[in-house]
């Protein structure tokens, strides 16, 4: 993840890691903080034209939750670009491009 955050950033790049934690009270109550459920690891916008996007980083053969999907297809449809990436390649091509090798070019 690292390497992709600084990639991006040499490349011009606005980048930011979403946080989510999950804690639990002394009476055993699961509490959630930083973003919803599903929200993608790495987000920003790009240089240039500054259009959002939002890219959840999978290590090599790592599966994609329900809920990360989701939150990647809710983005699409709202005109950002978002996908999964599994390298550096990866994610610039999908800030660049608007694109990931699971998804079609848009």
């Amino acid at each position: 993840m690292r390497a992709i955050m600084l990639a991006l950033s040499e490349r011009g790049h606005f980048v930011a890691r979403g946080n989510v934690g999950l804690f639990f009270t002394k009476t055993g109550e699961p509490v959630r903080t930083g973003l919803p459920v599903g929200f993608s690891d790495l987000f920003g916008h790009r240089g240039g034209d500054a259009v959002a996007w939002y890219i959840e980083v999978k290590k090599p053969g790592g599966r994609i939750r329900k809920e990360q999907q989701q939150f990647i297809d809710a983005m699409l449809s709202r005109g950002a670009i978002a996908g999964i990436a599994r390298s550096v390649d990866e994610a610039i091509a999908i800030v660049e491009h608007g694109f990931s090798a699971a998804q079609t070019p848009r």
